[in-house]
C-alpha cells in the first residue's frame, strides 16, 4: 500500500511540473496576443489556475465535516507560497524581481491579509465574512481588468514581453488555449494525486490531521505554484513567477475562504489564530524590500526564505 502511495505521489509531482510549464507558456503567449503584460495574466489566469487545488481541498473539507482543514490549507499554502515557492526557484537561478513592478498588487495582497486576520478575530468565517472576502476579490479583479484594458493600448510595452525566452507573439490562439487548458486541468489532478497519497503516507507514520492540514496538504496544494514558479524562473520570467505567487495568495485568502464560508462556517482554530496567522502576515511582510524597493531575490535570499520555511515546519511539527 505504501509503495503504491509513493509511486502515485511521484506521478502527481511529475504531472505538476509538466502542467506548470504548459501554463507558463500559455499565459505568456496569451499576454502577447491580446496586448496585456504577462504580469497581469499571471496575477489572474495563472494565479487562479494554480490555486485550484486549494479550492478543491477546502470545499471538500467543509463538505466532509472537516472545515478546520480548509483554513489550515489556505494559511499554510500562503506561507509556503512565499517562503518555499519563491525561495527554491531563487536558489536555482535567482529571481530578477527588480525588473518587475508589482507594488500595487503587493499592497492589495497585504490589505487582503489584514482583512482576513481581522475577520478571524470573530472566531469563524461565516456567510457575512464570505461576502466581505468575495467583495474584496471582485474589487481586485475589477482593478486588474481596468489595468489590462489600459495596457492593451500600449502595444509597445506589450511587445517588449516578446524578448522573454520561450515567448512567441505569433503563436496560434488554439495552441495557446491548449497550453492553458492542459496546464489548468493538469495541475489540480496532479495535486490531488500528490495530496491524497502523501496523506496516506503521513497517516501511516502517525501524523495528526491538524499537522497534515498546515504542512503536508499545504505543501501539496502549493506544488502547482512551485512548479509554475520554477518553470518561470528557468525561463527568466520573474513577472510570471512573482505575479503567480501574489495573485495566488490573494485568491487563497479572498476567493477560497470566501467561497468556502458561503457553503459552511469555517471555524478558526486557536493555534492558527495565535501563531500561524501572524506567521503568514510576517512572511508576507518579508517581500516588502524586494517589491517596494525593487531588489532582486538572489540565491542567498532564496536560502534564507527556504530555511525559514524549514524552521516553520519544525515549529509546527514539535
Amino acid at each position: 500500500m505504501l509503495v503504491q502511495a509513493f509511486l502515485l505521489a511521484l506521478v502527481g509531482l511529475g504531472l505538476l511540473v509538466v502542467a506548470g510549464d504548459l501554463l507558463v507558456r500559455g499565459a505568456v503567449n496569451l499576454s502577447l496576443r491580446i496586448g496585456i503584460p504577462a504580469l497581469i495574466v499571471s496575477l489572474t489566469i495563472v494565479a487562479f489556475g494554480t490555486s485550484a487545488p486549494e479550492l478543491l481541498v477546502s470545499v471538500d473539507a467543509v463538505l466532509s465535516g472537516a472545515p478546520g482543514l480548509a483554513l489550515g490549507n489556505v494559511v499554510g499554502s500562503n506561507i509556503a507560497n512565499i517562503l518555499l515557492v519563491l525561495g527554491m526557484p531563487a536558489i536555482i537561478s535567482g529571481l530578477h524581481t527588480s525588473r518587475v513592478d508589482t507594488r500595487r498588487s503587493y499592497l492589495t495582497m497585504m490589505g487582503g491579509t489584514l482583512i482576513f486576520i481581522g475577520l478571524a478575530q470573530f472566531g469563524a468565517y461565516g456567510r457575512v465574512a464570505g461576502v466581505i472576502l468575495l467583495g474584496a476579490l471582485a474589487l481586485t479583479l475589477y482593478d486588474q481588468f481596468r489595468d489590462a484594458r489600459a495596457h492593451r493600448a500600449e502595444t509597445k510595452a506589450a511587445r517588449d514581453d516578446a524578448t522573454l525566452e520561450g515567448a512567441n507573439p505569433h503563436m496560434r490562439m488554439w495552441k495557446i488555449m491548449a497550453f492553458l487548458i492542459a496546464g489548468i486541468a493538469g495541475l489540480p489532478i496532479g495535486a490531488r494525486l500528490l495530496v491524497e497519497n502523501a496523506t496516506v503516507i503521513a497517516t501511516a507514520f502517525g501524523v495528526s490531521d491538524a499537522v497534515i492540514g498546515l504542512t503536508l496538504v499545504a505543501i501539496g496544494t502549493s506544488a502547482p505554484e512551485l512548479a509554475t514558479t520554477v518553470a518561470a524562473a528557468f525561463r527568466r520570467q520573474a513577472d510570471v513567477a512573482l505575479g503567480n505567487v501574489i495573485g495566488s495568495n490573494i485568491f487563497n485568502l479572498l476567493g477560497i475562504i470566501g467561497i468556502t464560508a458561503l457553503i459552511a462556517p469555517v471555524p478558526v482554530d486557536d493555534q492558527i489564530a495565535r501563531f500561524d496567522l501572524w506567521v503568514m502576515l510576517g512572511t508576507s511582510a518579508l517581500l516588502a524590500p524586494f517589491i517596494l524597493r525593487r531588489h532582486d531575490i538572489g540565491r542567498l535570499w532564496g536560502v534564507v526564505l527556504t530555511g525559514g520555511y524549514a524552521i516553520y515546519l519544525w515549529l509546527v511539527l514539535i
